[in-house]
């Protein structure tokens, strides 16, 4: 499912209210299930930080019964994409045939968009 087309019904701050009611868990558990500290967590609960993508990826390991799909959606985010050990691998392939100069303006192009993913709706 494309989160992109998905209207969340509860924002990030709910789901977790129902996550920790569901699993039986408070911010301090979840915060060493995802491994961050508690007042990350806390800083998600009160709505004053979104959680970027690899925390959002380890809350739904951690909590399965939340897919990355709802998690990313509640927290206003699109979800980045899957990446296959056979794409990292084509894309590491074209980036070695790049000159040092084209590289590094294509790290900095790929930084921009991640910054950008990163602080979106955050």
């Amino acid at each position: 499912m494309d989160n992109e087309d998905a209207t969340p019904t509860e924002d990030l701050a709910q789901l977790l209210a129902r996550l920790k009611d569901e699993y039986g868990v408070n911010d301090s558990q979840i915060a060493a299930a995802v491994g961050v500290s508690i007042s990350t967590v806390n800083t998600w609960v009160h709505r004053k930080r979104s959680p970027r993508p690899d925390a959002i990826r380890a809350i739904a390991k951690a909590y399965p019964k939340y897919t990355e799909d709802v998690l990313f959606a509640a927290a206003g985010r699109k979800a980045p994409g899957p990446l296959s050990p056979a794409a990292e691998d084509r894309l590491l392939e074209l980036f070695r045939g790049l000159t040092a100069e084209q590289q590094e303006l294509q790290e900095i192009q790929l930084r921009a968009l991640n910054e950008h993913n990163r602080s979106a709706l955050s």
